[in-house]
């Protein structure tokens, strides 16, 4: 895992953040891990598979389409780069 460090942290905001954790229960830093996970990782967050079905679904793509697709496609594997 990673490791961060935070300078210069005023030392109000340090004392707000251990009674916070306090508050939940948590160190100090296990606070500072939930603040920053809460605030890169929304809850609305698109993951790609619900987003290529939506798309799917929105165009009228059907199981038969599916099928004609694996039909027709290549089925021989790629060969690896060379870089010689």
């Amino acid at each position: 895992m990673a490791m961060l460090t935070v300078r210069n942290l005023p030392d109000d905001v340090h004392r707000a953040l251990r009674v916070r954790a306090a508050l939940h229960g948590h160190s100090t830093e296990a606070e500072v891990r939930e603040i920053l996970a809460i605030a890169v990782k929304p809850e609305t967050r698109v993951r790609l598979g619900d987003a290529l079905a939506a798309l799917g679904r929105k165009i009228g793509l059907t199981d038969e389409d599916f099928e004609i697709l694996n039909q027709v496609r290549d089925k021989i594997p790629a060969q690896p780069l060379s870089f010689e």
